[in-house]
């Protein structure tokens, strides 16, 4: 069982800069394939970008050149770097495991979440 816990959030002025990151507690962290999601405030959560356990990536079109997903499997640690941030991108932003997601960005494929991290970003 995987325990999450994200960090890195806070309030940026737009094109600015933030890096999140999440720290799993599991010893079979390796095992999951790993996702960002996150809930833009008074909307549904949406898929932001996914890692596979080889190593695979998807982003949504969003966020597509703007963010970057990463692992560490030796930390157990899952970073997205985001760049050139926008307004529309502020949300909660939340990790999640699961196993054989194929890297899709729907989150019923991933079992275990994160409490999450506010991201602001102002005009």
């Amino acid at each position: 069982q995987e325990q999450l816990v994200e960090s890195g959030g806070g309030s940026v002025q737009a094109g600015g800069s933030l890096r999140l990151s999440c720290a799993a507690s599991g010893n079979t962290y390796s095992a999951y394939d790993m996702g960002w999601f996150r809930q833009p405030p008074g909307k549904g959560r949406e898929g932001v970008a996914t890692i596979t356990t080889d190593g695979r990536t998807m982003y949504a079109d969003s966020v597509q050149g703007r963010f970057t997903i990463s692992r560490d499997n030796s930390k157990k640690l899952l970073n997205l770097q985001m760049d050139s941030l926008k307004p529309e991108d502020t949300a909660m932003y939340y990790c999640a495991a699961g196993r054989g997601t194929f890297g899709l960005l729907l989150e019923s494929l991933y079992n275990y979440w994160g409490q999450g991290t506010q991201v602001t970003v102002s005009s």
